[in-house]
């Protein structure tokens, strides 16, 4: 992935950019006016985050509390407009997040970013969006590293997300936010060979 900047005469890239965008089977994304260009995921990325969404859900089946989605648009503003991998919001404050567009609008209670291969795929996923939803009000973040077989967790505390734990595979991933979630870290990477 990486960022691009408009000429200096535009400045920054703003949403409306975004429906400019040709079809090419990129994710296009943009933080702060910056463009973000990335190539679909791979197979162990979709492995992962699939394996997280499902564990979500079997979750939601039994509380009742909310509801998880993949990659849906979260739109916070203007300059700032991502697709994150999985996003968790409680049925109380769906209606304050969802737009009438489809998207979101607002910060979802739970993101979860799948690290892509590649330095800037990192860095965009443990510092530029880390910035992002910790601005922007997100409750909890969670960083899947299928490469190295662990999940960082971030957890808002005095205005802004903190890390709170580093899982590894025989750890169990819990939220405060999701009473009884309990998934082990190994699950979500079963499937993909060792490195």
């Amino acid at each position: 992935m990486s960022a691009l900047r408009k000429p200096a005469a535009d400045l920054l890239f703003t949403t409306s950019d975004l429906l400019t965008m040709p079809e090419d089977g990129q994710l296009y994304e943009i933080i702060e006016g910056e463009l973000y260009v990335s190539t679909q995921p791979n197979w162990h990325h979709q492995y992962a985050s699939s394996n997280l969404f499902r564990a979500l859900e079997n979750w939601n089946e039994r509380s009742g509390l909310g509801i998880a989605n993949c990659a849906p648009g979260l739109i916070f503003g203007l300059h700032d407009a991502v697709a994150p991998d999985v996003v968790w919001v409680s049925f109380e404050r769906l209606p304050q997040v969802l737009g009438e567009d489809g998207k979101l609008h607002a910060a979802p209670d739970l993101v979860v970013e799948v690290i892509s291969p590649g330095w800037q795929n990192e860095q965009r996923d443990r510092d530029t969006k880390l910035k992002l939803y910790s601005r922007r009000g997100v409750r909890e973040y969670w960083i899947v590293d299928w490469q190295k077989r662990q999940v960082e967790v971030y957890r808002r505390s005095r205005a802004k997300l903190i890390q709170a734990a580093t899982l590894l595979h025989d750890d169990e991933l819990t939220s405060p936010l999701l009473p009884s979630f309990t998934c082990k870290v190994s699950t979500l990477f079963m499937q993909i060979p060792k490195a």
